[in-house]
């Protein structure tokens, strides 16, 4: 028996392959199914199942493809409510690989139609565990994504108290140096307070995870239910696309189209400018949004642009542009994309930031904080500043006053590029950006 995990560091998402004798069968797998079909291929094995621990809301997975390419069955929870061929997978169903056995565990308190799947080895034993979004290192699934959404919707307390359940009857009580392999990592929005390690044990979970110390049920609601981060526009999308099963991957990605004459683009679209901040600073088209490719550069586009929402994305190379292609159909929104181009249009620079002057007075400016709600709870940067997650900020321009010239701050830089471009087409007074000059400041002066 062989565990491989795959790890994409962008959606810090874990997904996995259990090999016994020459089968397969994969664990929450991302959107690209090629690394895979590599590791059967490497292996001489054949997969021959696919299970889902519920429908992500992070990230489109490519369980639908991988069965139509290689006719494996697809394993989920009944409560799915799955519109894909798929075998239900429910508390005690077993599925035997090679010399191995995967058991379900239903699981219920990140979404109603969690499940687990408990690894019993070659010799019986209970030996390893993949908990999905229900447990992670250091930290359990957030409750608060399936209020609206999903086959079937419940609301964050009520989620809670199911985990509440889950957690200690059912996960906590499996052996203590059963390994735990969990669909994400450090960085992940389906958590609040993520380890840095990939896996873990039920022993280390028991005595070091916040979330398992001794409390009440309502001390646990509470305490989970409580400083969750933002939840980016496409989640929602994500989960009935899941549901739904998403286009292959390759194919895809392939129609979006590349674009040679920008005079044909429609003005009403709406442009993503994937360049590096400094190269959308000294040109671009004054209508477009600056989002620079880097490793969060679909999480943001997903919390910036809705879905169904089409736009054009513009790179500086035609190998990013397929680059960014992939990233975009990692949360399925390939698809909005009307087309990419190379080519810069558009001539408008940025105006040039006189940082001393700000420093010297910065009262005389409208300051934007960007940050997260639970970065502003660390202390203000400037007393005066206007805070607006950057998630919510487009749809709270008409509240940014214009009787000064505005600065927008994040807490590194990345976010306060996205920011100010996504600000200034709207106001008629200079908008710039901090950038990574925002450390030069210290949480809770009085500037």
């Amino acid at each position: 028996m062989h565990i491989e995990q795959f790890y994409d560091t962008g959606l810090a998402h874990s997904s996995y392959a259990i090999l016994s004798n020459n089968d397969v069968v994969l664990v929450d797998p991302a959107r690209d199914p090629e690394p895979y079909f590599a590791f059967a291929r490497e292996n001489h094995a054949k997969i021959v199942g696919v299970i889902e621990t519920h429908p992500h809301a992070d990230f489109v997975s490519s369980h639908l493809e991988i069965h139509q390419k290689t006719g494996a069955t697809i394993y989920t929870s009944e409560l799915t409510g799955a519109e894909y061929p798929h075998r239900a997978f429910d508390e005690g169903d077993v599925i035997t690989v090679g010399n191995i056995t995967l058991q379900a565990i239903n699981t219920p308190g990140h979404s109603p139609d969690s499940i687990c799947v408990l690894l019993l080895d070659e010799q019986g034993k209970e030996s390893a565990v993949f908990t999905g979004d229900t447990l992670f290192v250091g930290d359990v699934g957030r409750p608060d994504l399936r209020e609206n959404v999903g086959n079937l919707q419940a609301e964050a307390a009520e989620l809670a108290r199911a985990m509440f359940h889950s957690l200690r009857n059912k996960l906590m009580r499996l052996p203590a140096d059963v390994v735990v392999y969990p669909a994400h990592g450090p960085g992940s929005l389906c958590g609040k307070n993520m380890g840095s390690d990939l896996q873990s044990t039920i022993g280390r979970e028991r005595s070091e995870n916040y979330a398992l110390q001794k409390m009440e049920e309502e001390a646990f609601v509470a305490l989970i239910t409580a400083d969750q981060p933002f939840v980016p526009k496409y989640f929602p999308y994500d989960v009935a696309l899941n549901r739904a099963g998403a286009e292959a991957f390759d194919e895809s990605v392939e129609q979006v189209i590349a674009i040679t004459d920008t005079n044909a683009l429609e003005p009403q679209v709406l442009i993503i400018d994937g360049r590096p901040a400094e190269q959308f600073k000294n040109a671009h088209h004054p209508m477009a949004i600056n989002i620079p490719d880097g490793d969060k550069f679909e999480t943001w586009v997903g919390s910036i642009v809705s879905p169904g929402e089409s736009f054009y994305l513009l790179t500086d190379q035609a190998e990013r542009a397929t680059e960014l292609i992939k990233k975009l159909a990692k949360i399925g929104y390939e698809n909005q994309c009307k087309g990419f181009f190379i080519s810069p249009i558009g001539n408008k620079k940025t105006t040039d930031f006189d940082l001393e002057a700000f420093k010297s007075n910065p009262q005389q400016y409208t300051i934007i904080d960007i940050r997260n709600d639970g970065e502003l709870a660390e202390g203000k940067l400037f007393s005066h500043a206007i805070h607006i997650p950057l998630p919510r900020l487009r749809e709270s321009l008409p509240v940014i006053p214009e009787d000064k010239p505005i600065v927008v701050h994040c807490a590194g830089g990345y976010r306060s590029a996205i920011g100010s471009s996504i600000v200034a087409p709207s106001v008629q007074v200079p908008v710039y950006d901090l950038s990574t000059a925002v450390s030069e400041f210290k949480p809770n002066n009085e500037q």
